[in-house]
């Protein structure tokens, strides 16, 4: 999951994305408003989560709240702040933030009301994904071909693979491109070798070929890659 935190606390921010980050969240970390809102209004950034501060320069966290929801985006948002006072909180609850931390907080309690957030979200994710022959088995991290001549095959796979997987079974009748796949694997800030993407398909299709299925990504002229038509539309 792709978590946009915006918070201009060095030492907070930091502690922060070291907890989310060892929670397997990635973690995108802005420290003004005005640079947030660029990397929301960005359509190839895909996040799951948001935690906003009340306080920051540029745009503040209900700010950010408000343009979101005017554009009838439903990224879920966690606000923090130091205010305390119903009214503050009333304030940020109606500007769109779906949940509401008083500084100082416990790690865990931010971690459980993420998790809380995720739940609730309309984006919530599956048990399992199913595009037509193929299964993705989001807590097992698992994907399962039923071929008609073989039955089933399943194999696990690696952290990236599964996102790699995740991304082109969500999308099955989409060409996506590198930048698009780049922004969906990794932070902003994460230095990237130039044929990275090249590098996780040819994994992933070294893992689907273990299942019988080598053809199942599809290379796009112009440099995307697609989920195949032929497995996305099977009928099993």
């Amino acid at each position: 999951m792709k978590v946009l935190l915006v918070e201009d606390e060095i030492d907070l921010g930091t502690a922060l994305q070291r907890t989310l980050q060892q929670e397997k969240y990635i973690v995108d970390w802005v420290q003004d408003g005005a640079d947030a809102w660029n990397y929301l209004d960005n359509r190839q950034a895909q996040y799951t989560l948001a935690i906003f501060d009340w306080m920051l320069p540029g745009l503040t966290g209900p700010e950010l709240c408000k343009r979101l929801r005017e554009r009838q985006n439903s990224l879920p948002v966690l606000m923090l702040t130091a205010r305390d006072r119903w009214e503050d909180k009333v304030m940020g609850l109606d500007a769109g933030a779906d949940d509401y931390l008083v500084k100082p907080f416990r790690m865990e309690e931010l971690l459980a009301r993420l998790r809380a957030l995720w739940r609730r979200s309309p984006q919530f994710q599956p048990t399992q994904i199913q595009v037509g022959s193929l299964t993705l088995d989001c807590h097992n991290r698992t994907i399962r071909w039923q071929s008609p001549q073989h039955g089933h095959r399943t194999v696990r796979l690696s952290k990236k693979e599964f996102q790699l997987m995740e991304y082109f079974m969500k999308h099955p009748r989409h060409a996506a491109t590198r930048d698009q796949i780049l922004s969906y694997l990794y932070e902003v800030d994460t230095e990237r070798i130039s044929n990275v993407v090249a590098a996780q398909v040819r994994l992933l299709r070294r893992r689907l070929t273990e299942l019988g299925c080598e053809d199942a990504i599809q290379t796009v002229p112009g440099g995307g890659y697609r989920l195949n038509p032929a497995y996305a539309d099977a009928v099993v």
